[in-house]
């Protein structure tokens, strides 16, 4: 009689460690290659939000390939001006970098002052009316700060290399994505090996691809709500640069938590750059207001319960894509989770899903 074999597989312990490295590793590896990885992951997400709305040629008599790349030439267009639109700001931001500063080291010298002399009244009540004159502060802080100094143009020369090898990793993969993604679907329906069913990958794939789209318009609607909302606010406060604020909300909404919580830093900044006293602090509270309606009640009552996503979960895709891409990472991490999420959902058993996939793939 034979012995029976002692364990079918591997121990659990030695997966969870190969995973656990495995995921270590392939972090390194996408965060090394940032260079190349974050434009084209940022085309394919495009890519899969702007198809189901892409204009249709073919029904104008243009080549469908010849289409895209107009719808190409658009978007790029749009980020340009977004881009030369932001600049004005950053710049006048930067002029008024000293005035920050000043303002920022009085207040720091009036609350030092201030906890000085309660730190002497609770030690000394009887001697609090003789408390001895707070410093001025060490000399050389009375004087002028020196202006900020912005990037040089041998920095420019540097850096412009690199950005556009980006652009133009971005253009390629949206091109060819866009012109290709009915075949790109079709491949990977016929060659996932461990799919028993392809015609449930090819639902599953285009089911995903309908619902981040739709989820990322009526996130971009929301947004630019708030970001309409913010420039009224600015205009009526007397913030300069009102529209290019409201911009800004918009684009930084996009990425959760930290979007909003830096723009509103941001705003702290320009409220203390153009105004004085209390006041100052009236653009980021207005910020924080609004994006607090419009996460407890507007965000919710649009999308739906079917879309919302485990909070935790969220924030740790958020830290995570960020820390891997920086801000081209924030603003992947939800798209790519919630294609994930709808990708892994149960598809419909019905008879005429599989024949409407195979239709819309012929």
């Amino acid at each position: 009689m034979s012995d029976a074999p002692k364990a079918a597989g591997l121990p659990r312990s030695f997966v969870a460690a190969v995973v656990v490295i495995g995921l270590f590793a392939g972090g390194a590896i996408l965060h090394s290659a940032e260079a190349v990885l974050a434009p084209m992951v940022l085309a394919l997400v495009t890519g899969v939000v702007l198809s189901p709305i892409a204009v249709p040629w073919e029904r104008i008599g243009i080549p469908h390939r010849f289409g895209v790349l107009i719808n190409l030439a658009v978007a790029l267009m749009a980020i340009g001006g977004i881009v030369l639109l932001l600049q004005p700001v950053a710049m006048r931001l930067a002029e008024q970098a000293p005035k920050v500063v000043a303002d920022v080291e009085d207040t720091l010298r009036d609350v030092r002052a201030m906890l000085r002399g309660l730190s002497q009244m609770s030690r000394d009540v009887a001697d609090a009316m003789t408390l001895e004159e707070a410093p001025a502060g060490p000399p050389g802080q009375n004087g002028a700060e020196p202006a900020a100094e912005g990037p040089s143009v041998a920095d420019a020369l540097w850096l412009a290399p690199q950005v556009l090898a980006k652009v133009a990793v971005f253009a390629g993969t949206l091109f060819f994505f866009m012109a290709t993604r009915q075949e790109i679907y079709r491949w990977l329906a016929l060659n996932v090996t461990w799919a028993r069913r392809p015609r449930d990958i090819q639902a599953r794939l285009l089911r995903a691809e309908t619902r981040v789209s739709r989820y990322f318009l009526t996130i971009a609607a929301i947004n630019a709500g708030l970001g309409l909302a913010v420039f009224a606010l600015m205009r009526q406060m007397g913030v300069p640069g009102a529209p290019v604020w409201g911009l800004l909300a918009f684009l930084a909404n996009f990425v959760l938590y930290l979007g909003p919580a830096s723009f509103a830093v941001a705003l702290l900044y320009a409220g203390v750059a153009t105004f004085d006293g209390a006041m100052a602090l009236l653009p980021s509270a207005a910020f924080v207001g609004l994006n607090f309606i419009e996460g407890q009640f507007v965000t919710p009552a649009l999308v739906g319960r079917q879309m919302q996503l485990n909070p935790l979960v969220v924030f740790l895709s958020v830290v995570f894509g960020i820390w891997l891409w920086g801000p081209i990472g924030g603003i992947v991490a939800i798209p790519i989770l919630v294609w994930l999420v709808v990708l892994n959902e149960s598809v419909p058993q019905a008879a005429p899903a599989p024949k409407q996939a195979d239709q819309r793939l012929k």
